[in-house]
């Protein structure tokens, strides 16, 4: 059966009428913002339960549910620890961060840094922020035109467009409140589509298989291994990991990127700003937690059922036509025979004493696939035309909703990818388009503006970064795995821009000048630290942070400055 054909009718039904209702919805009830507090800040009036879905929202873009099953189904669920950061961030960020926010007033995170320090030093953060956002936006948009690409058969450049002209129409009619009114629909969606999903899967299992005897087949193959505590530099994923890159990762990501900052600003007082982002670190961990327990159940369920050699679908294709094809059969071949041996072993009852064959050939399996891979890898090199990945973790879980869920569900699982991607990618635009018409335009145009003037532009920056973002995602290239690349490239800048936040906070004798010049050496050392691969890139958070913040004291220090803090910041306590 060809795989565009696995879409019947009501799946189309299904997923047309969600995307349509979110594009239709985000536009009519945000149809007359007319001054910039409406556009960028939704008018000041969110509730606690509206800012934490939104900040949840445009964190879980469709990279976290198309990715993480896929990174749970090969290397179980170490990857959680990343996320073991978030709560303590949530926490400082509510303590520090918001209240300051509120009591400035401001519309962006970066306009503080200049009542802080001065206007390059925020011109500076607020382009970093523009950099990283801008790539991972396109990268957002790239993630589900994959997906479609590979169900539909369609053009993966036209289906780039499709995905981000959509977000593009709500996005610019309405602004801030377009996108936290329409995300609360899109995590309703995704909570019950991913429910849904990992009742079917566990349904699909054998009778006899049952939730705990699935977690042992698992487990039998060290896909439940939640917690390291090594201090292997090696591994992305440890305790430790986790709980200081990734905390330094989430104070960056909410305390100082616009694309979150925008959701809380958007707050009815410093108290629902911050029992939102309360909510969002409760909710979180155990959110993901539960989309890769989903990646591991589809694990288990592959232990009784025939899987593919490689999940791409294009990569699969490629190598059957090509001089490798009877190779690759008898990989495959291999492959089969290994999923059967497993499966004697599993279908009469797990016994303990079985694990270390069943570790063998999991083993063993793993040697096939990545032979595979360097087969698929040869191809790729002889041909000049189309780019052929033979990673295929982010094809899993689309590979198990097209061939195993019933006629409706597909459909309902495409719409959470793309309500999710649609979330994620208009929080984006919303937060480009208001940094560049605050920090970048209004701060350096010098005639005043009226209101209407700068609505007007924020509406002409948010197209101009969905295009930009669009012309991202047609050039982009899968990188080992999507939701890695997204952290990767905000790894690179986040620590330093949170090293800046943090001098503005804390070390108050460090002024602009020390400031500016330690961000562009440190900015340039962990561009250094990361092509050279000294460190995983969780720890280019801490490194980029700690960096900045000791440069500057250095500089500020050996160098006599004049400068003094501006007058306005003096008023501001840390409460």
């Amino acid at each position: 059966m060809e795989i565009e054909s696995k879409l019947h009718a009501v799946d189309w039904v299904i997923l047309s009428v969600t995307l349509i209702f979110i594009v239709a919805y985000g536009t009519y009830v945000t149809r007359k913002n007319k001054n910039v507090t409406d556009y960028i800040k939704g008018g000041s009036d969110s509730k606690w339960w509206t800012i934490g879905l939104s900040v949840m929202a445009t964190q879980a873009s469709a990279i976290t549910f198309l990715s993480t099953p896929g990174q749970a189904f090969h290397s179980g669920m170490g990857f959680v620890q990343f996320y073991f950061g978030l709560p303590i961030a949530m926490v400082i960020i509510c303590v520090v961060f918001i209240p300051i926010y509120h009591k400035l007033k401001v519309y962006t995170a970066y306009e503080f840094l200049e009542g802080r320090f001065d206007l390059k030093t925020r011109s500076l953060a607020a382009i970093l922020f523009l950099i990283q956002r801008g790539l991972a936006a396109g990268i957002t948009i790239f993630a589900p035109a994959i997906i479609l690409s590979a169900v539909l058969g369609w053009d993966l450049l036209m289906l780039n467009i499709i995905i981000g002209f959509l977000v593009i129409i709500y996005t610019v009619s309405g602004g801030t409140k377009a996108v936290n009114v329409t995300q609360k629909q899109q995590m309703i969606i995704i909570f019950i589509g991913m429910l849904i999903a990992f009742f079917m899967i566990m349904s699909q299992l054998p009778e006899n298989i049952t939730f705990t005897k699935a977690l042992e087949i698992a487990g039998a193959s060290n896909k439940m291994e939640v917690l390291d505590f090594s201090f292997d530099l090696s591994n992305r994923y440890t305790v430790w990991t986790g709980i200081l890159g990734g905390t330094f990762l989430m104070l960056s990501y909410f305390g100082t990127d616009q694309s979150q900052v925008q959701r809380y600003l958007s707050g009815k007082s410093v108290r629902e700003s911050q029992l939102g982002l309360i909510f969002n670190g409760l909710l979180k961990v155990p959110m993901q937690f539960f989309i890769l327990l989903i990646g591991v159940m589809v694990f288990v369920f592959y232990q009784f059922n025939p899987s593919p050699l490689n999940f791409n679908p294009g990569a699969n294709e490629a190598v059957l036509n090509s001089n490798y094809a009877q190779e690759y059969k008898q990989l495959e071949a291999e492959h089969i025979a290994i999923e059967n041996s497993k499966k004697a072993f599993f279908i009469d009852g797990f016994q303990a004493s079985e694990k270390e064959e069943i570790q063998n050939l999991n083993t063993r399996d793993l040697e096939i696939k990545e032979s595979a891979k360097a087969i698929i890898n040869k191809i790729d090199e002889e041909n000049t035309l189309d780019k052929i990945e033979s990673n295929d973790k982010d094809y899993v879980f689309i590979h198990f909703i097209l061939n195993n869920l019933p006629r409706g569900l597909i459909g309902l699982l495409l719409a959470v990818i793309l309500s999710a991607a649609m979330s994620s990618t208009a929080s984006e635009l919303n937060a480009l388009a208001s940094t560049t018409a605050i920090d970048l335009y209004k701060r350096n145009v010098g005639d005043e503006k009226t209101e209407e003037h700068y609505v007007k532009a924020s509406k002409w920056f948010t197209l101009v970064w969905g295009i930009i973002a669009i012309s991202v995602a047609c050039v982009a290239n899968l990188f080992d795995n999507l939701i890695q690349l997204v952290n990767i490239i905000g790894s690179i800048f986040y620590g330093n821009v949170l090293g800046i936040f943090l001098l503005a906070f804390f070390i108050k004798f460090v002024k602009g000048n020390a400031v500016f010049i330690a961000a562009l050496i440190t900015q340039a050392l962990i561009i250094w630290v990361f092509i050279l691969d000294w460190l995983p890139y969780l720890w280019l958070n801490l490194l980029g942070c700690v960096l900045v913040m000791a440069i500057a004291i250095i500089l500020q220090t050996i160098i006599p400055s004049k400068e003094k803090n501006n007058e306005a910041f003096k008023t501001v306590e840390i409460e």
